[in-house]
């Protein structure tokens, strides 16, 4: 998901919600300035508003990353962005521990940020935190951050998007009245928005599901392998199974190969990344499809909405990013092996219509 940090509809699951779902690579520093990237920026044709007229803008990124790839991609779409519109961007990262995200929003809130990016977080341990900046002015931009402070600007995927994009592809593949598996964890808000989404689906086809399994972990892919593998025991007769979630799917995929099922049963995940187009494409995986919108894209976008939120010509109070599906036969065929060969066969993907204006000069990834 984004892969996403989000809101644990129970204290059991307080720990994994530092997990951020949404696929991610970890950083070695927790603070760490703008670095160089691989991206490169349009030219802007219009006129500086303030405060972006009067020299560098000063932002922090405070972020709850987690595991694998996305989050790093996330991360140097962010920089690049910040890089070409001229922001002295300083980045938090409390990497699964949410106690210190809060006290790095304290540090960033005392650093004389303009503007406060939160990406990813356990809500009720920076709830005050969010409220104190907000107070003193600070213009705060959350991603996949459910807050309750009206005046926080909201950006994060579509996750509905997301599940219906993968969910149209399971549909056509499978047909009406299939039996099927679903690895999915409750108390997530990406994961209950694409939970929502499923029920939807399952009943509108008459689907059989027979059988609901997951967890979320330091370890997701490979700790859902054997629940999954004994779902699989139990109900070998499944040809299709939902894990909106690309650790999800990761476990999934391996439990389907490790019970030798993959000429039997199909994946359908969510999310998209290096590893993930990896796997897909890896020879007899049963992954069929995903859907996802590009880390760097998004990590870019989020960015641009700030400044337009600090230039005063944002107008709304949140921002979501559209999902594009993916299958593993179009990968395949167009030879995709990583994101930017992705980027250029889908460029969709790119977000460059979205929180735009002339003044603010796009990355291209």
């Amino acid at each position: 998901m984004s892969r996403t940090r989000l809101p644990l509809a129970a204290l059991s699951l307080a720990s994994a919600s530092a997990l951020l779902l949404a696929g991610c690579s970890q950083s070695t520093n927790s603070s760490q300035t703008t670095g160089n990237t691989a991206a490169s920026a349009s030219a802007a044709t219009g006129k500086k508003p303030a405060p972006f007229d009067k020299g560098t803008v000063k932002v922090a990124l405070v972020r709850q990353s987690g595991a694998g790839d996305y989050f790093e991609q996330w991360g140097n779409g962010a920089k690049a962005q910040a890089k070409a519109l001229g922001i002295d961007l300083t980045v938090y990262d409390a990497q699964a521990d949410n106690a210190k995200q809060a006290t790095d929003l304290s540090s960033a809130i005392n650093s004389g940020a303009q503007a406060i990016i939160i990406d990813h977080g356990f809500p009720a341990t920076i709830k005050s935190e969010i409220d104190e900046a907000v107070k003193k002015g600070i213009k705060v931009v959350v991603y996949d951050v459910d807050t309750t402070n009206t005046s926080v600007i909201k950006t994060s995927q579509d996750d509905a998007s997301i599940a219906q994009a993968t969910l149209d592809v399971m549909t056509q593949t499978l047909g009406k009245n299939a039996k099927v598996g679903y690895v999915n964890v409750a108390g997530f808000a990406p994961l209950d928005a694409r939970d929502g989404v499923w029920k939807k689906v399952v009943a509108a086809n008459g689907w059989q599901q027979q059988f609901k399994v997951g967890k979320v972990t330091d370890s997701t892919a490979t700790d859902n392998v054997p629940l999954v593998s004994a779902a699989l025991t139990q109900h070998s007769d499944v040809t299709g199974v939902f894990a909106p979630y690309d650790e999800l799917a990761k476990g999934t995929v391996l439990a389907v190969q490790n019970k030798k099922l993959q000429d039997k049963v199909k994946v359908f995940g969510a999310d998209v990344s290096n590893a993930d187009i990896q796997n897909m494409t890896a020879k007899d995986s049963p992954w069929a499809a995903t859907a996802g919108t590009d880390p760097s894209a998004v990590g870019a976008a989020v960015v641009r909405t700030t400044a337009l939120e600090l230039a005063g010509q944002l107008n709304k109070s949140s921002v979501q990013f559209p999902a594009v599906a993916i299958t593993q036969d179009f990968l395949r065929k167009n030879k995709i092996e990583n994101m930017d060969q992705l980027r250029t066969a889908l460029p969709a993907l790119n977000l460059s219509q979205v929180s735009t204006a002339d003044w603010i000069p796009n990355v291209a990834h």
